[in-house]
């Protein structure tokens, strides 16, 4: 057997989530794949826009996420849009269930990443924005990149 490689490997990121909603705590999770699947995140075939995560039962399931099958499974390939479980303790999934229930938010999976060879999710407790909270992270936005951009030039002289 070889060593695991070590360190932490980005596959992708949900930005849409992070226009769509203000992040108020975050989880890392496993998730339960099959071989071809693995195979193709390492590629860096996935999707993560418009996904979700419910809870059922005990048990944390995401929805809407892409797995393009991999070009070399044939038979072995699983449906690219099926629900896959989330392995997260107990406690952490009653406690986000609790928050959901009681709270009205919501979970999402915000990136997936490589961590010691293992496929792991960074899943997101979420509030919706509004309509004028959108416009009010995009006026900040660009006044700091108009003060970014000004500070540029003053440094430049």
């Amino acid at each position: 057997m070889s060593p695991k490689a070590s360190g932490v490997k980005q596959i992708t990121k949900n930005r849409k989530a992070y226009h769509d909603y203000f992040i108020l705590e975050t989880f890392e999770a496993g998730i339960e794949l099959a071989g071809t699947e693995v195979k193709s995140i390492r590629m860096g075939n996935l999707n993560l826009k418009d996904s979700f995560c419910s809870i059922k039962n005990g048990e944390i399931f995401v929805y809407g996420v892409h797995i393009s099958p991999y070009e070399k499974g044939n038979i072995f390939n699983r449906d690219p849009d099926r629900p896959r479980r989330l392995l997260m303790h107990k406690r952490e999934i009653n406690r986000l269930y609790g928050k959901i229930k009681q709270d009205g938010l919501t979970v999402i999976p915000l990136s997936v990443y490589l961590k010691n060879s293992l496929v792991k999710f960074e899943v997101g407790l979420a509030r919706g924005k509004k309509l004028y909270d959108k416009r009010d992270a995009a006026a900040a936005r660009d006044a700091n990149r108009e003060m970014d951009r000004v500070i540029k030039e003053r440094n430049s002289y």
